[in-house]
Protein backbone atom coordinates (compact mmCIF):
# COMPACT_ATOMS: atom_id res chain seq x y z
CA UNK A 1 0.00 0.00 0.00
CA UNK A 2 1.21 2.90 -0.90
CA UNK A 3 1.48 6.01 1.30
CA UNK A 4 3.13 9.65 1.45
CA UNK A 5 6.90 9.23 1.23
CA UNK A 6 7.35 13.12 1.46
CA UNK A 7 8.89 13.52 4.78
CA UNK A 8 11.33 10.85 7.07
CA UNK A 9 9.32 9.97 9.31
CA UNK A 10 5.12 9.91 10.39
CA UNK A 11 3.13 11.66 7.42
CA UNK A 12 3.09 8.84 4.59
CA UNK A 13 3.10 10.27 1.35
CA UNK A 14 -1.07 2.56 0.07
CA UNK A 15 -0.76 -9.56 -14.89
CA UNK A 16 -2.47 -12.49 -15.13
CA UNK A 17 -3.49 -14.05 -18.01
CA UNK A 18 -7.16 -13.57 -16.14
CA UNK A 19 -6.42 -9.79 -15.96
CA UNK A 20 -5.47 -9.26 -19.69
CA UNK A 21 -8.22 -11.34 -21.03
CA UNK A 22 -10.38 -8.68 -19.01
CA UNK A 23 -8.76 -6.31 -20.68
CA UNK A 24 -9.75 -7.67 -24.18
CA UNK A 25 -13.17 -7.10 -23.38
CA UNK A 26 -13.28 -3.71 -21.71
CA UNK A 27 -10.92 -2.22 -24.19
CA UNK A 28 -12.54 -1.42 -27.87
CA UNK A 29 -10.72 -3.93 -30.56
CA UNK A 30 -9.87 -2.25 -33.99
CA UNK A 31 -10.54 -4.72 -36.99
CA UNK A 32 -8.33 -4.80 -39.80
CA UNK A 33 -8.54 -7.53 -42.45
CA UNK A 34 -4.55 -8.53 -42.16
CA UNK A 35 -4.02 -8.15 -38.46
CA UNK A 36 -5.48 -9.76 -35.62
CA UNK A 37 -6.54 -8.62 -32.42
CA UNK A 38 -4.26 -8.49 -29.01
CA UNK A 39 -5.61 -8.76 -25.65
CA UNK A 40 -4.50 -4.89 -25.72
CA UNK A 41 -7.19 -3.80 -27.69
CA UNK A 42 -4.79 -3.25 -30.30
CA UNK A 43 -3.92 -4.94 -33.58
CA UNK A 44 -1.14 -6.87 -34.07
CA UNK A 45 0.93 -7.22 -37.51
CA UNK A 46 0.18 -10.15 -39.94
CA UNK A 47 2.18 -13.03 -40.37
CA UNK A 48 4.95 -12.02 -42.23
CA UNK A 49 5.17 -8.30 -41.32
CA UNK A 50 7.63 -6.36 -39.36
CA UNK A 51 7.17 -6.38 -35.70
CA UNK A 52 8.21 -3.84 -33.31
CA UNK A 53 6.74 -0.08 -33.69
CA UNK A 54 3.01 0.20 -34.55
CA UNK A 55 1.84 0.99 -37.90
CA UNK A 56 1.26 4.59 -38.82
CA UNK A 57 -2.50 4.12 -39.15
CA UNK A 58 -2.32 2.23 -35.06
CA UNK A 59 -0.35 4.61 -33.48
CA UNK A 60 -2.39 7.59 -34.99
CA UNK A 61 -6.04 6.24 -34.17
CA UNK A 62 -4.03 4.86 -30.52
CA UNK A 63 -3.29 8.91 -30.26
CA UNK A 64 -7.16 9.84 -30.65
CA UNK A 65 -8.59 7.10 -28.54
CA UNK A 66 -6.34 8.04 -25.85
CA UNK A 67 -7.79 11.90 -25.03
CA UNK A 68 -9.37 11.47 -22.07
CA UNK A 69 -9.61 14.94 -20.84
CA UNK A 70 -10.65 17.24 -23.44
CA UNK A 71 -9.97 20.79 -23.21
CA UNK A 72 -13.50 22.38 -21.38
CA UNK A 73 -14.41 19.28 -19.92
CA UNK A 74 -17.36 19.59 -17.59
CA UNK A 75 -17.67 18.81 -14.40
CA UNK A 76 -20.28 15.99 -15.03
CA UNK A 77 -17.73 14.25 -17.63
CA UNK A 78 -15.24 14.67 -15.88
CA UNK A 79 -17.09 12.91 -12.59
CA UNK A 80 -18.20 10.19 -15.21
CA UNK A 81 -14.70 9.94 -16.87
CA UNK A 82 -13.54 9.64 -13.18
CA UNK A 83 -15.65 6.73 -12.07
CA UNK A 84 -15.04 4.87 -15.33
CA UNK A 85 -11.31 4.68 -14.56
CA UNK A 86 -12.03 3.57 -10.59
CA UNK A 87 -14.58 0.70 -12.79
CA UNK A 88 -11.78 -0.57 -14.85
CA UNK A 89 -8.81 -0.56 -12.40
CA UNK A 90 -11.50 -2.78 -10.17
CA UNK A 91 -11.51 -5.62 -12.78
CA UNK A 92 -7.38 -4.83 -13.34
CA UNK A 93 -7.05 -5.23 -9.66
CA UNK A 94 -10.00 -7.58 -7.96
CA UNK A 95 -7.71 -8.35 -4.85
CA UNK A 96 -6.03 -4.65 -4.46
CA UNK A 97 -5.61 -4.89 -1.07
CA UNK A 98 -3.03 -2.70 1.26
CA UNK A 99 -0.01 -3.74 0.75
CA UNK A 100 1.25 -3.97 4.77
CA UNK A 101 1.27 -7.32 6.17
CA UNK A 102 -0.36 -6.71 9.87
CA UNK A 103 -2.68 -8.55 12.13
CA UNK A 104 -4.31 -5.63 14.27
CA UNK A 105 -4.48 -1.95 14.61
CA UNK A 106 -1.68 -1.23 16.68
CA UNK A 107 0.28 -2.78 13.99
CA UNK A 108 -0.83 -1.68 10.88
CA UNK A 109 -0.31 2.07 12.43
CA UNK A 110 3.03 1.26 13.74
CA UNK A 111 3.74 -0.39 9.78
CA UNK A 112 2.06 2.59 8.05
CA UNK A 113 4.64 4.49 10.29
CA UNK A 114 7.92 3.31 9.05
CA UNK A 115 7.10 2.75 5.97
CA UNK A 116 7.77 7.03 4.94
CA UNK A 117 11.08 7.00 2.67
CA UNK A 118 11.40 3.53 2.39
CA UNK A 119 8.67 0.82 0.06
CA UNK A 120 6.16 -1.17 1.69
CA UNK A 121 8.58 -4.73 1.08
CA UNK A 122 11.11 -3.24 3.20
CA UNK A 123 9.08 -2.77 6.11
CA UNK A 124 7.16 -5.87 5.76
CA UNK A 125 10.31 -7.70 5.59
CA UNK A 126 11.51 -5.87 9.04
CA UNK A 127 8.35 -5.75 11.03
CA UNK A 128 8.26 -9.56 11.97
CA UNK A 129 11.13 -9.12 14.25
CA UNK A 130 9.99 -5.71 15.61
CA UNK A 131 6.50 -7.32 16.76
CA UNK A 132 8.16 -10.86 17.93
CA UNK A 133 10.00 -8.93 20.01
CA UNK A 134 7.03 -5.99 21.11
CA UNK A 135 4.00 -7.17 20.70
CA UNK A 136 1.71 -4.68 22.28
CA UNK A 137 1.82 -0.45 22.50
CA UNK A 138 2.93 -1.58 26.37
CA UNK A 139 6.03 -3.23 24.97
CA UNK A 140 6.99 -1.30 22.67
CA UNK A 141 6.29 2.28 24.95
CA UNK A 142 8.92 0.24 27.34
CA UNK A 143 11.47 -0.79 25.02
CA UNK A 144 15.29 -0.03 24.57
CA UNK A 145 15.54 2.63 22.10
CA UNK A 146 18.82 1.27 20.77
CA UNK A 147 17.38 -2.10 20.80
CA UNK A 148 14.73 -1.05 18.14
CA UNK A 149 17.15 1.28 16.50
CA UNK A 150 19.09 -2.04 15.70
CA UNK A 151 15.83 -3.91 14.35
CA UNK A 152 14.78 -0.47 12.30
CA UNK A 153 17.75 -0.23 10.65
CA UNK A 154 16.88 -1.48 7.38
CA UNK A 155 13.78 0.75 7.32
CA UNK A 156 15.93 3.90 6.89
CA UNK A 157 16.09 6.88 9.26
CA UNK A 158 15.52 4.45 11.75
CA UNK A 159 16.94 6.66 14.74
CA UNK A 160 13.76 9.35 13.71
CA UNK A 161 11.46 6.21 13.38
CA UNK A 162 12.33 4.63 16.52
CA UNK A 163 11.69 8.23 18.27
CA UNK A 164 7.92 7.97 16.68
CA UNK A 165 6.85 4.21 17.26
CA UNK A 166 8.19 4.28 20.78
CA UNK A 167 6.47 7.67 21.45
CA UNK A 168 3.32 6.77 19.37
CA UNK A 169 3.14 3.70 21.55
CA UNK A 170 4.10 6.01 24.83
CA UNK A 171 0.91 7.80 23.60
CA UNK A 172 -1.37 4.83 23.08
CA UNK A 173 -0.69 3.50 26.45
CA UNK A 174 -1.38 6.94 28.38
CA UNK A 175 -4.07 8.07 26.49
CA UNK A 176 -6.18 5.53 24.84
CA UNK A 177 -5.79 2.78 27.28
CA UNK A 178 -2.96 0.94 24.65
CA UNK A 179 -5.69 0.28 21.89
CA UNK A 180 -5.60 2.06 18.59
CA UNK A 181 -8.68 4.77 18.22
CA UNK A 182 -11.01 4.45 15.66
CA UNK A 183 -11.77 8.42 14.97
CA UNK A 184 -9.53 10.78 12.88
CA UNK A 185 -9.35 13.15 15.22
CA UNK A 186 -7.80 11.06 17.87
CA UNK A 187 -5.03 9.59 15.66
CA UNK A 188 -3.54 12.48 13.98
CA UNK A 189 -2.94 13.14 17.76
CA UNK A 190 -0.35 10.47 18.15
CA UNK A 191 3.74 10.97 17.08
CA UNK A 192 4.22 10.78 13.61
CA UNK A 193 0.44 10.28 12.44
CA UNK A 194 -1.23 12.88 10.02
CA UNK A 195 -4.23 12.61 7.87
CA UNK A 196 -2.98 10.07 5.30
CA UNK A 197 -1.55 7.80 7.91
CA UNK A 198 -4.90 7.95 9.89
CA UNK A 199 -6.82 7.06 6.76
CA UNK A 200 -4.29 3.88 6.30
CA UNK A 201 -5.54 2.85 9.45
CA UNK A 202 -9.44 3.68 9.29
CA UNK A 203 -9.91 2.06 5.86
CA UNK A 204 -8.29 -0.97 6.37
CA UNK A 205 -8.09 -1.48 9.84
CA UNK A 206 -11.69 -0.03 11.19
CA UNK A 207 -13.61 -0.30 7.79
CA UNK A 208 -14.07 3.43 7.40
CA UNK A 209 -14.00 5.24 4.39
CA UNK A 210 -10.71 7.23 3.50
CA UNK A 211 -8.34 8.57 1.34
CA UNK A 212 -4.79 7.40 1.17
CA UNK A 213 -2.91 10.26 -0.75
CA UNK A 214 0.48 9.03 -1.59
CA UNK A 215 3.12 10.02 -3.98
CA UNK A 216 1.60 7.46 -6.55
CA UNK A 217 -1.68 8.80 -5.90
CA UNK A 218 -0.84 12.31 -6.53
CA UNK A 219 1.12 11.62 -9.50
CA UNK A 220 -1.59 9.75 -11.08
CA UNK A 221 -4.57 11.89 -10.46
CA UNK A 222 -3.08 15.05 -11.97
CA UNK A 223 -1.99 12.69 -14.80
CA UNK A 224 -5.90 12.41 -15.26
CA UNK A 225 -6.85 15.65 -14.79
CA UNK A 226 -8.68 14.73 -11.92
CA UNK A 227 -7.34 18.12 -9.86
CA UNK A 228 -4.80 20.37 -10.63
CA UNK A 229 -3.70 20.32 -6.87
CA UNK A 230 -0.57 19.99 -5.28
CA UNK A 231 -1.24 20.20 -1.37
CA UNK A 232 -2.41 16.39 -0.12
CA UNK A 233 -4.94 17.43 2.12
CA UNK A 234 -6.54 19.87 -1.20
CA UNK A 235 -5.99 16.38 -3.43
CA UNK A 236 -8.01 14.56 -1.02
CA UNK A 237 -11.30 17.22 -0.82
CA UNK A 238 -10.78 17.51 -4.31
CA UNK A 239 -11.15 13.41 -5.45
CA UNK A 240 -13.41 12.89 -3.11
CA UNK A 241 -15.96 15.19 -4.04
CA UNK A 242 -15.71 13.10 -7.37
CA UNK A 243 -16.51 9.44 -5.55
CA UNK A 244 -19.14 8.64 -2.95
CA UNK A 245 -17.81 8.04 0.18
CA UNK A 246 -18.34 4.29 0.28
CA UNK A 247 -15.65 4.11 -2.43
CA UNK A 248 -12.71 6.00 -1.26
CA UNK A 249 -10.77 3.27 0.60
CA UNK A 250 -10.63 0.89 -2.53
CA UNK A 251 -10.35 3.78 -4.79
CA UNK A 252 -6.82 4.51 -3.22
CA UNK A 253 -6.18 0.96 -3.19
CA UNK A 254 -6.86 1.18 -7.12
CA UNK A 255 -4.94 4.35 -7.93
CA UNK A 256 -1.57 3.38 -5.70
CA UNK A 257 -1.57 -0.39 -7.13
CA UNK A 258 -1.84 1.00 -10.79
CA UNK A 259 0.75 3.57 -10.07
CA UNK A 260 3.23 1.33 -8.71
CA UNK A 261 2.26 -1.80 -11.48
CA UNK A 262 1.99 0.33 -14.67
CA UNK A 263 1.77 3.86 -14.60
CA UNK A 264 4.94 4.52 -13.14
CA UNK A 265 6.92 8.26 -12.35
CA UNK A 266 9.26 8.12 -14.79
CA UNK A 267 8.69 5.55 -17.54
CA UNK A 268 4.96 4.75 -17.32
CA UNK A 269 4.20 1.86 -19.38
CA UNK A 270 1.09 3.36 -21.93
CA UNK A 271 1.24 0.75 -24.38
CA UNK A 272 0.35 -1.82 -21.53
CA UNK A 273 -2.10 0.31 -19.99
CA UNK A 274 -6.29 -0.77 -19.48
CA UNK A 275 -7.15 2.76 -19.08
CA UNK A 276 -4.99 4.32 -22.00
CA UNK A 277 -8.28 5.16 -23.84
CA UNK A 278 -9.29 7.53 -20.52
CA UNK A 279 -5.90 8.94 -20.05
CA UNK A 280 -5.25 12.44 -21.04
CA UNK A 281 -1.51 12.03 -20.52
CA UNK A 282 -1.07 8.92 -22.76
CA UNK A 283 2.19 8.85 -24.78
CA UNK A 284 4.14 10.31 -21.77
CA UNK A 285 5.60 6.85 -21.38
CA UNK A 286 6.42 4.37 -23.58
CA UNK A 287 3.67 3.27 -26.31
CA UNK A 288 5.04 0.02 -27.78
CA UNK A 289 3.01 -2.47 -26.71
CA UNK A 290 6.52 -5.11 -26.03
CA UNK A 291 8.41 -2.31 -24.82
CA UNK A 292 5.84 -1.13 -22.03
CA UNK A 293 5.43 -5.04 -20.72
CA UNK A 294 8.94 -4.56 -20.17
CA UNK A 295 8.18 -2.08 -17.43
CA UNK A 296 5.94 -3.90 -15.68
CA UNK A 297 6.12 -4.15 -12.52
CA UNK A 298 5.53 -6.67 -9.32
CA UNK A 299 2.70 -9.29 -10.24
CA UNK A 300 2.26 -7.80 -13.43
CA UNK A 301 5.59 -8.13 -14.41
CA UNK A 302 6.00 -11.67 -13.14
CA UNK A 303 7.61 -10.16 -10.10
CA UNK A 304 7.08 -11.06 -6.07
CA UNK A 305 3.99 -8.05 -4.57
CA UNK A 306 4.97 -6.42 -1.53
CA UNK A 307 3.83 -8.41 1.23
CA UNK A 308 5.20 -11.55 2.76
CA UNK A 309 1.59 -12.83 3.83
CA UNK A 310 -0.92 -11.61 0.60
CA UNK A 311 -4.38 -12.41 1.39
CA UNK A 312 -5.58 -15.95 -0.38
CA UNK A 313 -7.22 -13.59 -3.20
CA UNK A 314 -4.18 -12.14 -4.35
CA UNK A 315 -2.53 -15.50 -4.11
CA UNK A 316 -5.58 -17.05 -6.42
CA UNK A 317 -5.23 -14.59 -9.40
CA UNK A 318 -1.25 -15.60 -9.44
CA UNK A 319 0.16 -12.97 -7.25
CA UNK A 320 3.49 -14.31 -5.42
CA UNK A 321 4.25 -13.31 -1.92
CA UNK A 322 7.57 -10.84 -1.16
CA UNK A 323 10.80 -12.72 0.15
CA UNK A 324 11.88 -12.67 3.85
CA UNK A 325 14.63 -9.76 4.82
CA UNK A 326 18.27 -11.19 3.32
CA UNK A 327 16.65 -13.62 1.24
CA UNK A 328 18.24 -14.73 -2.22
CA UNK A 329 16.20 -15.15 -5.56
Amino acid sequence: MVVRRDSAVGEQGPGSGSETAKAAKRVPVKKTTTGKKTAAGRTAPAEGAASGEPAPAEGAARARTAGGAPRGESRTALVRRARRINRELAEVYPYAHPELDFDSPFQLLVATVLSAQTTDLRVNQTTPALFARYPTPEDLAAADPEEVEGILRPCGFFRAKTRSVIGLSKALVEEFGGEVPGRLEDLVKLPGVGRKTAFVVLGNAFGRPGITVDTHFQRLVRRWRWTDETDPDKIEAAVGALFPKSDWTDLSHHVIWHGRRICHARKPACGACPIAPLCPAYGEGETDPEKAKKLLKYEKGGFPGQRLRPPQAYLDAGGRPAPPLGATG
